[in-house]
């Protein structure tokens, strides 16, 4: 079940990050509290049950947006969840008339460049030393456009 994040969802989310990614490239507590409390920020979380087992944040900028982050619990993935996450962030931000979003991913995160590029995502070039252990990233981006609704 999809669901927009709650304050409360805070330390479950933030021990997520932390298993998620590596401490070069996992966000302290105060960096993701700040993504959160930005205004126009979008959070949208998974749940099973009464466990949270993945979120996406997203933030915008007028027609831009940003995808700050994307979790999704080892044990629950390739299970449609984070195309699941990123398809409702992606609704959010359109109708909040964001035109186009970007994401970094490590250039070695092989599986993580293949999900962007499902989803349309393109890169736009490399970020050289782009995390604090000195890994590069792909600069992605997709243009969003209005999906049409077939009967």
């Amino acid at each position: 079940m999809l669901r927009e994040y709650a304050p409360s969802d805070f330390d479950a989310l933030y021990k997520l990050d932390q298993l998620c990614f590596p401490p070069a490239i996992a966000y302290p507590k105060s960096t993701l509290r700040h993504f959160l409390k930005q205004p126009g920020a979008v959070c949208v979380v998974a749940e099973s049950g009464a466990a949270i087992v993945g979120f996406l944040i997203a933030e915008r900028d007028g027609a831009t947006g940003h995808i700050v982050t994307l979790d999704i619990a080892p044990e629950c993935r390739r299970r449609g969840i984070g195309s699941a996450l990123l398809e409702d962030a992606e609704r959010r931000l359109f109708a909040a008339g964001v035109q186009e979003v970007e994401i970094e991913t490590a250039t070695a995160n092989e599986a993580g460049v293949a999900f962007w590029q499902r989803h349309g995502y393109g890169a736009s070039g490399i970020l050289s030393g782009y995390y604090e252990d000195g890994q590069d990233a792909y600069a992605m981006r997709k243009e969003l456009k209005l999906k049409r609704r077939t009967r």
